[in-house]
């Protein structure tokens, strides 16, 4: 039992910490971040770029 429960634990924690950042090459991820923000998918690229894959540093990125 405990040991299931451990791996749960595991993968909730990397699925959250998934959900923190933008991965600049997927195109679903950059589309996504520029639907999301009212920006082309190209300034996401060169926001994730510039300030890195940080989901909170990339949309203050692109708020600017």
């Amino acid at each position: 039992m405990a040991k299931k429960a451990n791996k749960k634990a595991k993968k909730s924690i990397r699925r959250s910490m998934d959900r923190k950042l933008v991965a600049g090459r997927q195109r679903y991820e950059t589309d996504y971040e520029a639907r999301k923000t009212g920006k082309s998918r190209g300034a996401v690229k060169k926001a994730v770029k510039k300030v890195g894959n940080s989901r909170k540093k990339v949309r203050k990125a692109l708020s600017r």
